[in-house]
C-alpha cells in the first residue's frame, strides 16, 4: 500500500512538472505591449502578421494615453515595449531606469489637427472661440492634449476657450466625442482624423504651434534580454512595419 502511494505521488509530482513546463514554455513567448492610443489599428495589424510567422509569440496588448502607461511601468505593470506618443514619458521613464537605454528609438511622426461634426466655419485657431464645446486630451496625461493646448497658448486662444473643454481620457476618446456631435470639435491626430466616419479635419494645426509629434519606443528593463522582444523591436523597425504606417497615414520622416 505504502509503495502503492509513493508510485502515485511520484506520477502526480511529474504530471505537474510536466504542466508547470508547458506553462512556462507559453509564457516565455508572451510579450506585453504598453502602447500609446493611436497606434492601435498599427499595433494589431502588425502584431497578427508578426504572429502569423511566429506561432510561438502571443502578445497582450495594452492601449492607452503615455503618461498612464508611463505609470503602469513605474508601477509595476507588466510590459516588455513601451511606445509612447512623446518623448517625455519615455524620458521619464528612462530616467528612472526602467527601460533598456540602447534599445530606443523612434517608432513614427504625427501631425494634430482639429475635426468635428459643427456647420460653423472653422478653419483656423482663430475660429475655436465660436464654439460651445470641445474635445481635448487631458494634457497631463495625453500627448496630444498637451501639444493641444501648447497651440492654442502660443496661437493666443487659450484663455478664451478654457470653459468649453470637454476632457478626454485619450484621442479615441476625442474622436468619438467628436463622431458623436457631443462636442463641435476636438484635437487629435492626423491619423486619427482619417478613420473618422462622420467627423470632418476641419483644419492642420501649425506646426510652429507646437513641438513635433513623435512617437519613441523602446524595451523595458526587464526585457532587454529577452531575445523574443529584441526581434519584435527589430521587426518594428522593417519594412513590413513602415508600410502599415503608411497605409494609416503615420509619417516615416
Amino acid at each position: 500500500m505504502k509503495k502503492r502511494l509513493i508510485h502515485t505521488t511520484k506520477k502526480i509530482f511529474t504530471l505537474c512538472c510536466a504542466l508547470l513546463a508547458v506553462t512556462t514554455s507559453a509564457m516565455a513567448g508572451e510579450l506585453n505591449l504598453s502602447v500609446a492610443a493611436s497606434l492601435k489599428e498599427v499595433i494589431n495589424e502588425l502584431s497578427a502578421s508578426y504572429t502569423a510567422k511566429h506561432p510561438s509569440t502571443v502578445f497582450v496588448k495594452n492601449f492607452g494615453p503615455s503618461g498612464t502607461l508611463a505609470g503602469q511601468i513605474e508601477n509595476g505593470g507588466p510590459a516588455d515595449l513601451f511606445i509612447a506618443a512623446n518623448t517625455e514619458w519615455m524620458d521619464y521613464l528612462n530616467s528612472k531606469k526602467l527601460l533598456d537605454a540602447g534599445s530606443i528609438k523612434t517608432f513614427t511622426w504625427n501631425s494634430l489637427v482639429f475635426a468635428g461634426t459643427t456647420s460653423k466655419k472653422v478653419s483656423s485657431m482663430n475660429d475655436l472661440p465660436k464654439l460651445e464645446k470641445i474635445a481635448i486630451g487631458s494634457p497631463k496625461s495625453v500627448p496630444a492634449g498637451e501639444y493641444a493646448m501648447e497651440a492654442m497658448t502660443k496661437a493666443g486662444v487659450a484663455a478664451k476657450l478654457a470653459d468649453k473643454f470637454i476632457m478626454a481620457k485619450d484621442v479615441r476618446e476625442c474622436l468619438m466625442y467628436a463622431e458623436l456631435g457631443e462636442v463641435d470639435g476636438g484635437f487629435m491626430y492626423k491619423t486619427d482624423a482619417l478613420q473618422a466616419k462622420k467627423a470632418k479635419l476641419l483644419f492642420s494645426v501649425p506646426q510652429e504651434l507646437y513641438p513635433r509629434v513623435v512617437y519613441p519606443m523602446a524595451l523595458t528593463a526587464r526585457s532587454a534580454q529577452n531575445s523574443e522582444a529584441k526581434a519584435f523591436l527589430v521587426y518594428l523597425q522593417g519594412e513590413e512595419a513602415k508600410s502599415v504606417l503608411t497605409k494609416y497615414g503615420f509619417m516615416l520622416k
